[in-house]
């Protein structure tokens, strides 16, 4: 009979040698028990009762006829295990993609999820920010809080408040709540036409959020709510710049927040903040944190100081969570490195400094190129660090790939999709960067380190899993459409970026032809999981480039959006 140990569960549970059998259990924890005689499951409370039974499952999945004997009695490290879903940089997901995606982590054990938005909401009296959007409704976001609910996943918004506030301040009615309404210079050096960040010191703004808030939040059972804040890139240089002078940046920025949190405590809700501005501006002001606000730490590599943040945020006794990522966002193809390197620190310090929870993040910078199956294995990492760090190896976690994530019976589709991952450290001599064939789509110029060499062996490596995704047989077959689309695209990337190398022109019909084609798939998968709105968007970099290259350019057009 299979011994318990050798299955590849997800998250990979604590055998019963790990801890002596007592008749208490911690929260959210279980005890299954298996015996030629039956099966029992005991629970410290209803979520533990669910966990045990989404273990039983995976048990099932892989002895469907006889299940193997032996006791698991598990709990999770961190009690608050979160996935944050970019539904703002162009892709709103479709209500069953939805609900699809809370089926899969809620059997990896995920209880909260978070909808990060900018202007994906169908507020009432702002139309023109939505309209080409396809956003969530009141009503849909009602039926994917109960669907959660009854999964044991808090719901929880996530509407930015302060920067990345552009898809609003580009219209203008919304312009004048702008800090720099005429554009501004940002640390690139680059002029944008478009302001970001909202004016801490207009009224009007705070009159803007109450709106938005009153009619968000009562569609939420959660009484939690990110108010974003990150990347406030002008602030100080416009409107507040007097105010900044006077009082100081910190005092500036952590008095809005301030206000923003009485906004929402007007609808009953806390509030969550990243925390990038703090670390990055004013890291000797941790003592004037407002401790009934949540700090949320971001980083995503494996060297962010996740545990030296954690270790003063403690000591300072201002409340926190962590936020690693999957690494997907700008790779096309993923980056293992990232998404498993981030979340096990995040997870190792969150465990050790007492964090509240872990926010396991999926952007979508740049339009969104990479198809949701990409992110399966950086969303299905976090869960497994999250529950429990040290037992889940990476080899643990690439074992349980093909039966609990990617459901392939010939074993393929897992191997391929972390090859497809490490994909990145080919295409460059230093390899220290995941985006560089992203960069090369969008037209800039090729990093340092960027050879012929090392394209070529990037492209013969894509090739290799093209091949072998074509025998995989999972029980979607649209993961194997997805994960194909993406490396096909950066597959197009390493040509284009040998006709750079070479100092010709980027006009080749062949590759033209196959550009054309990868566009039309992307297209129609893009319409198979998700809103028609933001579609348009995500692809003119890449119809730019196409076109670019049908008319013999030199100089491919598109930075992305």
């Amino acid at each position: 009979m299979t011994a318990l140990a050798q299955l590849p569960l997800l998250p990979k549970p604590r055998l019963l040698a790990e801890r002596p059998l007592t008749n208490r259990l911690p929260a959210q924890g279980y005890r299954l028990t298996i015996t030629p005689a039956g099966t029992q499951l005991e629970a410290a409370d209803p979520a533990g009762e669910f966990y045990g039974r989404m273990t039983l499952r995976q048990l099932q999945r892989l002895c469907p006829t006889t299940l193997p004997c032996g006791v698991i009695e598990d709990w999770p490290d961190i009690p608050l295990r979160g996935v944050m879903l970019d539904i703002s940089r162009d892709k709103v997901p479709t209500m069953a993609t939805l609900f699809g995606l809370v089926d899969m982590l809620a059997e990896w054990k995920v209880n909260h999820l978070q909808l990060y938005m900018e202007h994906t909401f169908a507020y009432r009296n702002h139309r023109e920010v939505w309209a080409a959007a396809s956003p969530l409704t009141a009503d849909e976001v009602r039926q994917l809080d109960a669907y959660c609910r009854e999964r044991f996943i808090e719901l929880s918004p996530n509407q930015n408040s302060f920067g990345h506030f552009e898809r609003w301040l580009r219209h203008p009615r919304y312009r004048p709540l702008a800090e720099c309404p005429a554009g501004f210079t940002a640390s690139t050096g680059e002029w944008r036409d478009v302001p970001t960040t909202l004016d801490p010191t207009n009224p009007a703004t705070l009159e803007l959020l109450a709106e938005l808030y009153a009619e968000l939040l009562p569609n939420f059972t959660s009484r939690r709510l990110h108010i974003g804040g990150d990347e406030t890139w002008e602030l100080g240089k416009g409107y507040s710049q007097t105010t900044v002078e006077r009082h100081g940046l910190a005092t500036v920025y952590l008095d809005y927040l301030a206000k923003l949190k009485s906004l929402a405590g007007a609808q009953g809700c806390t509030v969550q903040y990243w925390g990038d501005m703090v670390w990055s501006r004013f890291p000797d002001q941790l003592g004037r944190l407002d401790r009934e606000m949540m700090h949320v730490d971001w980083g995503y590599y494996r060297a962010y100081p996740f545990c030296e943040h954690a270790e003063k945020l403690a000591a300072h006794r201002i409340p926190f969570w962590l936020a690693p990522g999957t690494g997907v966002w700008g790779t096309l193809v993923g980056c293992n490195e990232a998404a498993l390197g981030s979340n096990r620190s995040a997870a190792t310090a969150a465990r050790d400094c007492g964090a509240q929870g872990l926010l396991n993040t999926d952007w979508g910078d740049g339009g969104h190129w990479q198809h949701l199956p990409v992110s399966f294995i950086g969303l299905a990492a976090g869960a497994a660090l999250a529950w429990h760090e040290a037992g889940n190896s990476d080899a643990t976690i690439r074992a349980a790939l093909d039966s609990h994530v990617f459901r392939d019976p010939t074993g393929i589709l897992g191997r391929v999709a972390w090859a497809l991952g490490d994909t990145w450290k080919l295409v460059s001599e230093h390899a220290t960067q995941s985006n560089l064939l992203d960069h090369i789509l969008r037209g800039k110029s090729l990093p340092a380190g960027v050879t012929s060499t090392t394209l070529s062996a990037t492209a013969e490596h894509l090739r290799a899993a093209l091949a072998e995704l074509a025998k995989a047989r999972p029980a979607c077959a649209q993961l194997v459409d997805a994960f194909a689309n993406n490396a096909q695209l950066a597959l197009a990337a390493c040509r284009l970026g040998q006709l750079i190398l070479a100092g010709t022109s980027p006009a080749d019909p062949h590759l033209a032809a196959d550009f054309a084609t990868i566009i039309a798939e992307r297209r129609r998968l893009w319409l198979a999981q998700n809103r028609p709105g933001g579609l348009e968007d995500s692809l003119r970099p890449l119809e730019e480039q196409l076109q670019a290259m049908q008319k013999h350019d030199p100089h491919p057009l598109g930075t992305g959006d």
